[in-house]
């Protein structure tokens, strides 16, 4: 049930033109440099490998598109919305209109039906210009649109994904003041009514609260199972005992909100009910899993602009004793390390998206891309500020921003000490006979 009010994305408009041979591969879905693993047999042999950074037709008209977006439309206004803690709204609303809020989300409710590497791609493009942007729409597409095609029924599908993807934010709350690394040792409880559930407790650091009116919601409905009791729920904004209490003031990423979400005798119909009860734990670590390849984009996005903004001013504009500072063979050695540290945290990334939409175990890649591309963007960023001087210190430009903004890579849907845990207990798992 595609919704009529709207006008039809730029994106799907334009892919539209194209020829449905070109467009559509196996599945229905569309074309990805990656083939399914149910495919392989017949295909592996006929289709050579292709790199890890090779984008089919429809990733690079993603990337093109949202790169001409974040240009013109964002940054204009990265600067003010950063110094005003707060995201325009009309750039949220561009957004869905742009076709960037329903990434995944088939055509027939509304959304643009691409694969999960074109999210990644534009998640990535998106950071390069604003990573506060860029969070809006990677917890949007890969926690909460992804929770509903995931585990969501025929009719919460049916209602839900069409607002999704034209008019309404979405918003993922699991983390908890007691309750952040150890995601499960959460407070938030929920009981069984005669209509279905009523959820007491509170939420923090929930991303995207201030602009959602659509939220995902863990709680516990049996603490007697510890967090086998854990179930999620849809919770709309404006259901009675709702309310959000604390809009926290950030080192980084300012306009991209985060809030205490707290909840007084929230009653959810049993359709709100999201999958099966007890189930919330496992569904949230699928998601998370999938998530840190969006976080990871938006490193990698961020170190890239960052990056390039510093290349453009001392290979163009900076001089020092007659001379570019860009020329200094020093500083080139900088920036060519910087920029091979880029890339390879860029092939961590795609190789777990690839790897992803493959159908093949990927969580351990996930880790590896969240990890290493949160340390390089915060490398590159603050070594970016060294190569500009005095320019890269002030607030005219967007230099020390990205500084501000890489520290939260190393935070957020899992620490790097979480990463490192994860990596080492898989590698454990394989390494020991």
């Amino acid at each position: 049930m595609a919704p009529t009010a709207r006008p039809m994305r730029i994106l799907t408009r334009q892919l539209a033109k194209r020829p449905s041979s070109c467009l559509r591969g196996p599945r229905q879905r569309y074309l990805s440099t990656t083939t399914p693993r149910a495919n392989a047999n017949v295909l592996d042999s006929a289709i050579p490998p292709s790199p890890i950074s090779h984008m089919s037709e429809v990733e690079m008209m993603m990337a093109e598109s949202v790169s001409k977006f974040a240009q013109e439309t964002i940054l204009p206004k990265v600067r003010e919305m950063d110094e005003a803690e707060k995201m325009d709204p009309v750039i949220v609303e561009q957004l869905f209109e742009q076709g960037l809020m329903g990434i995944e989300i088939p055509e027939e409710y509304g959304g643009a039906g691409m694969n999960f590497t074109a999210g990644i791609v534009g998640i990535e493009e998106l950071a390069r210009v604003d990573p506060s942007v860029s969070v809006l729409v990677d917890v949007h597409n890969t926690l909460v649109n992804t929770a509903i095609l995931k585990y969501g029924t025929a009719e919460s599908k049916r209602k839900w994904l069409p607002k999704l993807a034209t008019e309404t934010v979405g918003s993922f709350c699991l983390s908890e003041p007691a309750s952040g690394s150890d995601a499960f040792a959460l407070r938030t409880r929920a009981e069984k009514t005669a209509d279905g559930y009523r959820i007491n407790g509170s939420k923090m650091w929930i991303t995207n609260s201030m602009e959602a009116d659509f939220f995902i919601v863990f709680a516990n409905l049996d603490p007697s199972k510890g967090y086998k009791g854990i179930t999620a729920f849809v919770v709309e904004k404006n259901t009675k005992g709702f309310s959000i209490s604390k809009k926290e003031k950030k080192l980084g990423i300012r306009a991209s909100s985060t809030c205490v979400v707290s909840f007084d005798d929230v009653d959810v119909p049993k359709d709100q009910l999201l999958g099966e009860e007890g189930q919330g734990y496992k569904y949230a670590i699928g998601l998370l899993n999938e998530g840190r390849i969006g976080i990871a984009a938006q490193m990698t996005g961020l170190a890239l602009g960052a990056w390039e903004n510093a290349a453009g001013y001392v290979w163009n504009d900076r001089k020092q004793f007659g001379q570019l500072v860009g020329e200094f063979q020093g500083m080139q050695h900088q920036m060519a390390q910087a920029y091979t540290e880029i890339s390879a945290a860029r092939a961590l990334v795609y190789n777990a998206a690839r790897k992803k939409e493959a159908g093949e175990n990927f969580v351990r890649d996930a880790a590896m891309a969240k990890l290493y591309s949160s340390q390089v963007a915060g490398r590159v960023s603050g070594s970016a500020i060294e190569w500009m001087g005095g320019m890269g210190f002030v607030r005219e430009g967007i230099a020390e921003k990205m500084f501000r903004d890489s520290k939260i890579g190393a935070i957020y849907e899992g620490t790097s000490n979480i990463q490192l845990q994860t990596i080492a207990k898989l590698l454990q798992k394989e390494y020991t006979r």
